[in-house]
């Protein structure tokens, strides 16, 4: 029987790399996105063509509603095996000016979000008796801290806390929860905040130089959904090209 995956914030990036990379494997996909119905839309017939399910779900995952009709959509497919919390923004500013309203919409969408799905689906994957596998996304800002962004360092980091309680937790239920840690990935986010030198500069500094890819980034997540890594729980994973060593 196929497995199936929830990954939110899949409309593009990391989130739509891990999404078409397990359409690939013919696992089932829940694609929770924003706003771009299009763009998803091109990823469900992608799916479709290889005989693989899909469903797109838009809204707010920091939303009880939306993080319901996700697992409902997973439980018409069979039932929750894989959950990938990815949604994220990053909305620089500095320390000094940053408003209650600005560190409040970080930390509910980075964190609070993050809780609320795992918390949901890991409850879902116990009431059926799947021996499931989360996977929650973080960053190396976690560690090191981010410039213009104390909100989104303090959420990444809050989900490493969390990620490793929450492995201890579920663990009896054999649901394994592991984070991944991205360094700087080519992406649109880090173009918030460095110019496209800036970006190969800080790459070739790496003691593995070049770009760290979305694909790099997926391949590291759907190893941690499968069961070659049925014996690990609770793991940060960095994928940076070596260029935060902890």
């Amino acid at each position: 029987m196929s497995k199936t995956a929830i990954i939110t914030g899949a409309q593009q990036g990391i989130g739509a790399a891990v999404a078409l990379s397990l359409i690939r494997q013919n696992v089932n996909v829940v694609m929770n996105y924003l706003d771009d119905d299009r763009l998803v839309q091109k990823y469900a017939l992608q799916a479709e063509s290889v005989g693989v399910k899909a469903a797109l779900v838009r809204g707010n995952v920091g939303e009880q509603s939306t993080v319901s009709k996700l697992i409902e959509c997973a439980n018409n497919f069979g039932g929750v095996d894989y959950v990938v919390s990815n949604a994220a923004i990053f909305p620089r500013a500095p320390l000094l000016d940053m408003s209650l309203e600005d560190w409040d919409a970080v930390l509910n969408l980075n964190l609070r979000a993050c809780f609320l799905l795992v918390r949901e689906t890991a409850a879902t994957m116990v009431q059926n008796k799947i021996s499931g596998s989360i996977v929650t996304l973080s960053s190396g800002a976690a560690l090191k801290g981010a410039v213009n962004g104390a909100h989104y360092s303090a959420s990444k980091s809050g989900l490493l806390g969390f990620s490793k309680s929450a492995a201890l937790e579920l663990a009896k239920y054999g649901i394994r929860v592991n984070v991944v840690a991205p360094g700087l990935v080519d992406t649109d986010q880090p173009r918030g905040q460095f110019s496209e030198e800036d970006m190969d500069r800080l790459w070739q500094q790496h003691p593995l130089k070049g770009k760290t890819t979305v694909n790099d980034i997926a391949d590291m997540v759907c190893f941690l959904l499968s069961e070659k890594s049925k014996r690990v729980t609770g793991q940060i994973v960095h994928v940076n090209g070596g260029g935060l060593m902890p």
